[in-house]
């Protein structure tokens, strides 16, 4: 799937609609649109990498600022004290339905283990 095509691309690129709730040079968070509790974020890189495998040497602290992002959303959401779960899904068998890296935050409800 190259940017054109890609959904997620087309959110940061303002090009469909969602409920964007943080937006700066490197990153997008918005709703997700199926969430799995009362609180799910997707926190994007603008820029599209399709998986987390495909993260290059000089786009590591892209996961590190993301994973910032989401401690500020987590707060700002008010699930940063009762707990939320952070999710990366990597390739088809590992759960990544949209092949735009993200970052899952969930929250509001008990989490299980293992996750299905």
């Amino acid at each position: 799937m190259n940017n054109e095509t890609c959904l997620f691309c087309q959110i940061v690129n303002n090009q469909t609609t969602a409920n964007i709730l943080y937006r700066d040079q490197q990153v997008t968070a918005f709703r997700d649109a199926h969430p799995a509790g009362p609180t799910h974020l997707l926190i994007v890189p603008n820029k599209h990498i399709e998986s987390l495998n495909d993260i290059q040497d000089e786009e590591e602290s892209l996961i590190g600022y993301m994973f910032s992002v989401a401690r500020k959303l987590a707060a700002k959401e008010g699930v940063d004290q009762s707990g939320y779960r952070l999710v990366v899904n990597t390739r088809a068998d590992g759960g990544q339905t949209v092949f735009h890296l993200h970052l899952h935050l969930i929250g509001g409800r008990r989490m299980h283990w293992p996750p299905g």
